[in-house]
């Protein structure tokens, strides 16, 4: 079984096989998590997003699904860009956010990493409620069958690591 650890800070900073970025579907940077991966991974982030543009995403990334791509100067092997759904009071848009998590661990495997620090994806801009969606990484990371042995959440924030602390079982 996957081992959950939390930790409060900067994902950019950590170093593990795999740091997971909270996506938008262009691929090309953007706010929050997004532009900062860009800006410390440097232009090689950038540049092999552009490449999948131009080869097999051509209209963006789905919402829910994964790519992999180099790091960078981060200190990781490789960074998963996954796209979040954005909230909605009308539509149960939860699926998707589960599959955003479920998605990166399925190409973690494929990369062979063993550790994956996550974000607390779509709980920013998008809106999405952080306890709702603490509770969603949490649930959906252990029912994943992968060969990851760590994942750990890296959250930005006092809010986000109690929410994080409580789903898991951790306060």
């Amino acid at each position: 079984m996957v081992r959950i650890t939390l930790v409060q800070g900067d994902i950019t900073a950590e170093k593990a096989d795999v740091i997971v970025n909270a996506a938008n579907s262009s691929l090309l940077g953007g706010g929050g998590v997004d532009g900062a991966i860009h800006r410390r991974g440097g232009p090689e982030i950038l540049a092999a997003c552009e490449d999948l543009r131009r080869s097999h995403y051509g209209k963006g990334l789905a919402t829910g699904q994964a790519v992999a791509t180099t790091a960078g100067r981060l200190a990781a092997g490789h960074v998963i860009h996954t796209v979040g759904p954005v909230w909605s009071r009308e539509e149960d848009r939860s699926a998707l956010l589960a599959s955003c998590y479920r998605e990166a661990l399925r190409v973690a495997d494929t990369l062979g990493a063993r550790t994956v620090a996550f974000p607390a994806i779509s709980t920013g801009i998008y809106g999405w409620p952080l306890d709702d969606g603490a509770r969603i990484a949490v649930e959906t990371v252990r029912a994943t069958r992968t060969e990851v042995e760590e994942v750990r959440f890296v959250l930005f924030g006092a809010d986000a690591y109690a929410a994080f602390e409580t789903a898991a079982g951790h306060a």
